[in-house]
C-alpha cells in the first residue's frame, strides 16, 4: 500500500521563525539608541584620564568595524572575481555615494543628535521618514504611489507631533541642535535608500554591504579627525571601550543583523512591515525603561494616533492583496473560458 499521509510543510515553520526574528530584530534596533546613550553614561562614570572614552564617535567607528565580522561571514561568497568584473564604473560611483550617505553621514548625524537631545525626540522626528520616502519613491523612482501607506504614515507622523507638542506644555516643540541633526539624518537616510534602489539592483548584496560599511567607516573616521582634531580617537581602544563595546556589538550588530537577515529571507513581507511599524513605540518604551526618559502626557494620545496610522497602512496592504488576488482569479476565469490554449 502506498503511504497517503500528507507530508508536513517545513516551510511554514520557517515562515513562523522568520516572523519571530523580524520582531526580535525590530526590538533590538529600537533599543539601539537607548543602548548607545546608556553606554556613554557608563563612560562618563568611568573616565580615562578625565575623559569619557565611550563617546558616540568611538562607538560608531569601532562598532562599524566589528559589524564587518558577521557581514564577511554571511556574504563572503559574493566577492568573486566574476562578480567584481561585472561591476561598471557607474556601479562603483553609486556604491561610493551610498557608502558616504548610509555608513558615514547618516549614523554620524544620528549619533550627533543623541548627544544634544533625547532618544524619544530622535525617534519621533524620524516619523517623517515613511511618508517622505513614499513620496520620493513615487516622484524620483516613478514607483506606484501607495495611498494607504502614505495616509498611514501621515497619521503616524501626526501622532508623533502630538507627543512632542504635549511634552512639557509644548516647550519642546522648538527645534534645537539635536532635533535639526535628527531631521538631517532622516533626510540623509532617505537619500541613501533612493540611491541604493536606483543604481544597485544588479550589485550582489555582499559586495554592497561590505564595501559600503568599510568605505563609510573610513570616511567617517577621517571626517571626525578633520573636524575634531588628530586626538579625537585616542581612546578608541581604551579598556573601558573594549569592555562595553561588545554589549553594543553583540546585541545590536551581530544578533540584530543575524535576526534581520533571516527575517528578510523567511518572513512574509507583510509580517516584516507590521513588525517595523511598531518600531517607534518600542523605541520610546525602551527609552523609558533603560534611560528613565519621560515622553510626557502626550504619550498615550499620540501613541493611539500612531497605532491608528499602523492600522490604516495594514488595512491598505490587505486591501491591495485582495484586489490583486481577485484580478488573478478573474484572469484565470477568462483563460478557462477560452477555447484556444495557444497550442
Amino acid at each position: 500500500m502506498s503511504d497517503t499521509t500528507t507530508p508536513a510543510k517545513p516551510e511554514m515553520s520557517m515562515v513562523l521563525l522568520g516572523t519571530i526574528l523580524a520582531w526580535v530584530a525590530v526590538l533590538i534596533y529600537a533599543s539601539s539608541n537607548s543602548i548607545v546613550s546608556m553606554l556613554t553614561e557608563i563612560g562618563e562614570a568611568n573616565p580615562v584620564r578625565g575623559r569619557n572614552a565611550i563617546t558616540f564617535c568611538n562607538l560608531l567607528a569601532l562598532g562599524s568595524l566589528i559589524s564587518l565580522i558577521p557581514m564577511v561571514f554571511f556574504f563572503h561568497k559574493d566577492w568573486t572575481r566574476e562578480n567584481l568584473a561585472a561591476l561598471t564604473r557607474r556601479n562603483w560611483v553609486i556604491l561610493t555615494i551610498s557608502a558616504v550617505l548610509s555608513s558615514a553621514i547618516t549614523p554620524g548625524l544620528f549619533f550627533f543628535a543623541l548627544d544634544y537631545t533625547t532618544v524619544t525626540n530622535v525617534v519621533l522626528i524620524g516619523r517623517i521618514e515613511p511618508p517622505l520616502f513614499i513620496l520620493a519613491a513615487a516622484f524620483v523612482l516613478k514607483e506606484d504611489l501607495d495611498p494607504w501607506a502614505l495616509l498611514g504614515g501621515l497619521v503616524a507622523l501626526a501622532g508623533a507631533a502630538l507627543i512632542i507638542i504635549l511634552k512639557d506644555g509644548g516647550a519642546s516643540l522648538g527645534f534645537g541642535t539635536g532635533e535639526i541633526a535628527a531631521l538631517m539624518a532622516t533626510l540623509s537616510y532617505i537619500a541613501s535608500t533612493l540611491v541604493t534602489r536606483v543604481g544597485l539592483k544588479d550589485v550582489p548584496l555582499g559586495i554592497f554591504s561590505i564595501y559600503r560599511t568599510s568605505l563609510g567607516t573610513v570616511i567617517y573616521i577621517f571626517l571626525a579627525l578633520y573636524l575634531y582634531g588628530p586626538t579625537h580617537f585616542q581612546d578608541l581602544f581604551a579598556p573601558v571601550v573594549l569592555k562595553w563595546i561588545w554589549v553594543y556589538a553583540i546585541i545590536v550588530i551581530i544578533i540584530g543583523q543575524f535576526a534581520w537577515n533571516l527575517a528578510l529571507k523567511y518572513a512574509r513581507s507583510g509580517d516584516v512591515a507590521l513588525a517595523t511599524s511598531f518600531s517607534p513605540l518600542a523605541a520610546i518604551t525602551i527609552a523609558m525603561i533603560l534611560l528613565d526618559e519621560n515622553p510626557g502626557p502626550g504619550l498615550i494620545p499620540g501613541g493611539i494616533v500612531i497605532l491608528v496610522g499602523i492600522l490604516v497602512a495594514q488595512y491598505g496592504r490587505r486591501l491591495r492583496k485582495k484586489s490583486e488576488r481577485r484580478a488573478m482569479e478573474r484572469a484565470l476565469e477568462l483563460e478557462g473560458s477560452a477555447n484556444f490554449k495557444g497550442v
